[in-house]
């Protein structure tokens, strides 16, 4: 089957500055895939293009026929730290913004709330529907805005450090729901949790200008310094950990 979307030899750049060279990634249906990689290595980057916020300098990105063109159901969770927390909205009316990306529009206003509401059910925050979001806790905002990209009814739902600035319950929480909602549709997920998200992903990608495809949440320290990825190693066991090794970036 084709995928849903396919990165196809990518090169970007700033300012003359090469940020990804040559990426190739192909997202299947109900993939999870992990992307992981140091600051400035490019991984929030690689999202900008898949959501179509900035175009690459050479290469294609194609989507799937059934992914319309100015509508990609595609679900985004920003990074909270750049939120703007003093624009003047309430819980509720942040996740209805996210309905006007469904290829689908809501029937009526009704039918949007009450799909909004649900949703804020659902996260456990219905009781802030009315709050504005610069009241939120961390915990809060990301559920409000995760339910913000599912209210699109996405076909892929794409993350970026949404284990920052989050307490450990939350966390357990959000890894727990992604895994449900795994079963309808791909998730790709940027971490500096690599210990975390082995327990979930079903591949890894790993971003450091270039991109190097793992098909395995297992990683080892051969792999990391074949695909130049200057992280911490990956373990698995009963108590999940990491071994730490510095490996060097690009000259």
């Amino acid at each position: 089957m084709k995928p849903l979307i396919h990165l196809n030899h990518i090169t970007f750049s700033y300012s003359g500055t090469p940020v990804l060279e040559d990426v190739d990634l192909k997202i299947h249906e109900n993939d999870f895939i992990g992307v992981i990689g140091p600051n400035g290595g490019g991984k929030t980057t690689l999202l900008k293009l898949i959501l179509g916020l900035i175009k690459p300098d050479s290469g294609k990105i194609y989507f799937r026929e059934d992914l319309p063109r100015h509508k990609r159901p595609i679900g985004y969770l920003p990074q909270v730290k750049h939120l703007d927390r003093k624009f003047p909205i309430t819980v509720l009316d942040v996740v209805r913004s996210g309905s006007m990306m469904r290829p689908f529009p809501f029937q009526n206003k009704n039918d949007e709330k009450e799909a909004a509401m649900n949703l804020l059910d659902e996260a456990g925050i219905s009781h802030i529907s009315t709050k504005a979001i610069g009241e939120l806790s961390g915990g809060q905002m990301q559920r409000a805005f995760l339910c913000r990209a599912l209210i699109s009814d996405p076909k892929v739902l794409i993350l970026d450090e949404p284990d920052t600035f989050v307490d450990a319950h939350f966390e357990g929480e959000l890894y727990d729901r992604l895994r449900i909602l795994n079963e309808k549709m791909a998730i790709v997920l940027v971490s500096h949790d690599v210990g975390t998200i082995s327990m979930y992903v079903k591949t890894i990608a790993c971003v450091n200008r270039t991109l190097h495809y793992h098909p395995s949440n297992q990683i080892t320290m051969e792999d990391l310094a074949v695909y130049n990825c200057p992280l911490q190693i990956i373990t698995h066991g009963e108590i999940p950990h990491t071994v730490l090794k510095k490996h060097h970036d690009h000259e």
